[in-house]
C-alpha cells in the first residue's frame, strides 16, 4: 500500500507523516486528565509522547499520578519491536466502571526508551474521557492503536479500515 496524501498542516499544527519510523519519544509538560465512572483517575502535567509516522501521540503517565486503587494489574501482554519487548497490562478501576485491559507499561523497555520506565500508556477511548490542556481527545481509531488526536495534529491517521499496510 503507498504512503498516502499527508493532510494540509496548518498553524501550530504538526503532521504525524512528519513523525519518525522507528518511534521517537518527547517530553511532554501539558495537563493532562483522565476521567473513568465520572472521576478524575489521573492528573499530570509531566508525560512523555511517543511519536511514530502515520500515528496520533500515545501520552505516557507517571504511574505515581493516578489516584490509589485506580490500577489493577491485568492478564495477558503484547510486544512492541521498538519500545523493549513485551508490555504488561492494567485495568482502570473506578468506583462505579472498570475498564478491562485498558494501560499498559514497559517493565524493562529498551535504552532508547528508558524514560519509559514507571509510566504507562492507555486507550482514551475505554474511559469516560482523556483531556490535554482541557481539550478532550479523540481515540485513535481501530482496537490495537493507543494514540490521542488532538486539534494540533494532522493525519490521516492509521487505524481506520484499510490502512494496516501503512
Amino acid at each position: 500500500m503507498t504512503r498516502p496524501a499527508p493532510d494540509p498542516v496548518g498553524p501550530g499544527q504538526e503532521s504525524v507523516w512528519d513523525y519518525p519510523r522507528p518511534a521517537s519519544v518527547r517530553r511532554c509538560d501539558r495537563a493532562i486528565r483522565v476521567v473513568l465512572g465520572g472521576e478524575t483517575i489521573c492528573e499530570t502535567s509531566s508525560s512523555w509522547q511517543v511519536l511514530e509516522t502515520s500515528h496520533p501521540p500515545t501520552y505516557y503517565l507517571p504511574i505515581t499520578a493516578f489516584i490509589a486503587g485506580s490500577l489493577r494489574p491485568a492478564d495477558g501482554s503484547s510486544y512492541c519491536e521498538w519500545k523493549g519487548g513485551q508490555a504488561a497490562y492494567f485495568d482502570l478501576v473506578a468506583r462505579t466502571r472498570i475498564a478491562h485491559r485498558a494501560a499498559w507499561y514497559y517493565p524493562s523497555p529498551a535504552p532508547a526508551f528508558a524514560m519509559l520506565t514507571d509510566h504507562l500508556a492507555l486507550y482514551a477511548g475505554m474511559t469516560d474521557a482523556c483531556y490535554v490542556d482541557d481539550e478532550r481527545v479523540v481515540p485513535q481509531p481501530g482496537s490495537f492503536y493507543g494514540g490521542w488526536i488532538t486539534p494540533e495534529v494532522i493525519g490521516p491517521f492509521k487505524g481506520y479500515p484499510g490502512t494496516s499496510g501503512w
